[in-house]
């Protein structure tokens, strides 16, 4: 992929720039896009992330410190380990002393930061730190601001504006922070679950639940190592460079060029390399009362895309000659043009709160015109960076209304690793694709830890690929796109699914044995009922496919849809979880999957009496044999309120999605309440599913943009509008709300072309 570094014309500059007080105003007025955090937060500072898809930068408390970032599909391939995201030097650290202890290294209290804020503005995607410094008899003003570009994609910045409260000399650092290799390093790839924790344990660590802010799991999710190669900086030029390459893996270049203030006394600059550091140092008097900005322009590429160190270091001194404010003005006008696709909730700021944080996480997390997936927890290191189901049936489905080609990488990756799927099949004797239960987002290849091998089992995940491969199909109208991408990749996972059932003479009809069910602590069991409904729906997707792309379909596909076995209790009226000769009784997260047969990716028709069943059932299962619930469970169950027509449960499973899941001060989402297990992409793409797919009651099927469902609205909200709304072609938006006869009513809006 090239370089794209663009550069704006001077008409578009002057139109930014004009543009600028009123955006500012626009995102001022509306809170709902604004996330604060306070000295309160000093101690329980849960990071957020800046991030534009192609890397990243963790945010830290004083705006300043070390932080670690992350680069899409950059991983390291340690021997024995699994495949995990390589950490880039760390880039935005920028480090102040005025004379009596180093801004960063200062203990972290509100007498010492006074008048302390931190500001995530996901409308500009920004962060902007501010507080008053004071310690050992000094005190200086600090406003510190930094974005990811997502206007140029391999570019970011941060602004340190400080205002001294003192005449004299001060110290500032710009460095690259290298990180050093992770310590225990375990061979995951080798180890059993008991050897695991048997191995964290003897390393002074445990897998328990950690206190916030602490992140779980950390154990098993370090990050993998980058090792630098050449690297060098100017004193003069100020700037610095580094080529790098990920433990066995891609190559990686990073480059630094810093802008000091115009009139500073420049005392001395000093160019600094350490095994841990490769640093500009600059010494400069100062005056009292005059304000001070420096600013440090990052540039970063990899392997595939962009260039070595030389080409990198280009790009970072072509930022620094454009200059901050406008990059900034363009990184601005990028994400405002993302929020042109909306959901609006007119009646409970909290819930419009959460809805565009979690908007915020995935558009972030998101690129443009590539074959990359999403990994489970964003760009960090938790769970690995691997390609989940998540990334089809939560992410997918979630960006293909508002932002379709920001959802296009999605099922192009699975396209782009058919082979390792194919080679994978034959591994385990099956025809076809095997798409792996965690699939690395380079190579596509299986990196799932050894300790839950198991998980093989969960097959559900091809199915899940075939569905998505599908839906943008049907989103987007591209046959030519089906014919040559999605087309092959739904054929070979049917092909998989006509080598993995077993054909029940006696009954006459298609099993699938030894499957792991979505409720995973159910492992090894005959005919899960997810499973079954969605290979069904694979199936049928394939005969579809087949004819629209002037293909024969198999014939075995249609027989093997109309005989598949879906475990159901007559006596009761539901399905049940999976086959009856496994009793349903152990305690989980989910304490039942019967939701998931409605989620919106799958939604296996059934009467209205059965769906109410199921609701019921899995609700009492969650009492009975749930612990500490993952959100995905809360998320279904919004969107199996909404399908039963039911808005004030509904919403109240949304409020549901609030509550001790959302961590301050940036609702970065954790898996369970009582977990860390942060920035799981998955559920906040589940919430947003709860609002295009859930009250909307919106399906897209081979009609359209169907109305399955009629369309709930909690009591007290005003409305919902889903606002850009991209459909084969066409935008919309589409309001939800209450009628004269008091139930909720859905309106469609075309916008002009």
């Amino acid at each position: 992929m090239p370089i794209r570094c663009r550069r704006l014309g001077l008409a578009a500059l002057l139109m930014l720039a004009a543009a600028g007080p009123a955006l500012a105003q626009d995102a001022n007025s509306d809170p709902s896009f604004v996330l604060t955090g306070t000295s309160a937060d000093f101690d329980s500072y849960f990071p957020g992330y800046l991030a534009n898809g192609y890397f990243s930068s963790m945010t830290t408390a004083r705006g300043t410190e070390p932080a670690m970032g992350y680069m899409v599909a950059f991983m390291d391939y340690a021997r024995d380990d699994i495949a995990r995201p390589a950490a880039i030097p760390g880039w935005s650290e920028i480090d102040y002393n005025p004379g009596g202890g180093w801004l960063n290294s200062t203990r972290l209290g509100k007498e010492i930061f006074t008048g302390y804020a931190q500001t995530l503005d996901m409308r500009d995607a920004t962060l902007a730190t501010s507080y008053r410094f004071v310690y050992a008899n000094k005190s200086t003003d600090v406003k510190v601001t930094t974005f990811v570009s997502q206007d140029a994609s391999h570019l970011a910045a941060t602004r340190l504006t400080i205002t001294p409260q003192f005449d004299g000399s001060v110290q500032l650092t710009f460095p690259i922070r290298l990180w050093s290799e992770h310590q225990p390093r375990f061979p995951i790839g080798k180890l059993t679950g008991d050897q695991m924790i048997e191995s964290v344990i003897a390393s002074g660590q445990n897998l328990n639940n950690k206190p916030v802010p602490t992140p779980d799991r950390a154990a098993v999710w370090y990050h993998g190592v980058t090792r630098i190669g050449a690297s060098d900086g100017d004193s003069k030029d100020l700037t610095l460079w580094l080529d790098g390459r990920a433990e066995q893996g891609l190559d990686m270049a990073e480059a630094i060029a810093v802008s000091l203030p115009a009139g500073l006394n420049v005392e001395d600059v000093k160019l600094e390399k350490t095994p841990f550091r490769l640093s500009l140092n600059v010494t400069a008097r100062v005056q009292k009362g005059r304000t001070y900005a420096f600013t440090k322009y990052a540039a970063l590429s990899r392997q595939g895309w962009g260039g070595d160190a030389k080409a990198t270091l280009a790009l970072a001194k072509q930022a620094r000659a454009t200059g901050f404010d406008q990059l900034l003005a363009a990184h601005k006008a990028a994400w405002h043009e993302l929020w042109k696709s909306d959901i609006v909730v007119d009646g409970d700021p909290a819930v419009q709160k959460a809805v565009h944080s979690d908007l915020y996480y995935l558009l972030a997390n998101s690129t443009v015109g590539t074959a990359w997936p999403m990994g489970a927890c964003a760009l960090t290191p938790g769970y690995a960076g691997h390609a989940f189901w998540d990334s089809d049936s939560w992410v997918f489905p979630a960006l293909l209304l508002l932002h379709p080609e920001r959802a296009k990488p999605i099922v192009m990756f699975r396209h782009r690793t058919m082979q390792p799927a194919r080679e994978r099949a034959k591994q385990y004797g099956a025809g076809g694709t095997m798409y792996p239960w965690e699939a690395d987002p380079e190579t596509g290849k299986d990196y799932t830890p050894h300790f839950a091998y198991d998980v093989y089992r969960e097959i559900h995940v091809n199915a899940d690929v075939a569905i998505a491969q599908w839906q943008y199909y049907q989103a987007t109208g591209d046959e030519a796109w089906l014919k040559q991408y999605g087309w092959p990749v739904i054929r070979e996972v049917a092909e998989f699914w006509v080598s993995r059932v077993t054909y029940d003479k006696a009954h006459d009809r298609y099993e699938i044995h030894h499957v792991t069910s979505p409720d995973e602590a159910y492992n090894d069991v005959p005919n899960d009922s997810f499973t079954n409904a969605a290979a069904a729906k694979a199936l049928r997707i394939a005969q579809e496919a087949a004819r629209k792309v002037g293909e024969t379909a198999d014939p075995k596909w249609a027989e093997i849809v109309a005989k598949m076995y879906i475990p159901f209790d007559q006596q009761n009226q539901r399905h049940l979880d999976f086959d009856a000769s496994v009793p349903h009784d152990k305690i989980t997260w989910m304490g039942s999957s019967l939701i998931w047969l409605m989620y919106p990716n799958l939604d296996l028709p059934m009467t209205p009496q059965i769906r109410r069943n199921n609701f019921d059932f899995q609700l009492h299962e969650l009492k009975v044999h749930g612990d500490d619930p993952n959100e995905m469970m809360m998320v279904m169950l919004a969107v199996g309120a909404a399908e039963l027509g039911d808005g004030k449960t509904a919403g109240e499973w949304i409020h549901r999605n609030l509550a001790g899941f959302l961590k301050p001060p940036f609702n970065v989402r954790t898996e369970t309440v009582a977990n860390n297990a942060g920035y799981i992409l998955s559920t906040s793409a589940g919430f947003v599913q709860s609002f295009v797919y859930g009250l909307s009651g919106l399906r897209i099927d081979d009609n359209g943009l169907s109305e399955a469902y009629a369309p709930v609205l909690p009591p007290a909200w005003k409305s919902v509008k889903l606002q850009g709304v991209h459909y084969r072609g066409k935008v919309f938006d589409i309001g939800i709300e209450h009628g004269a006869d008091g139930k909720a009513k859905l309106t469609r809006v075309a916008r002009p072309d």
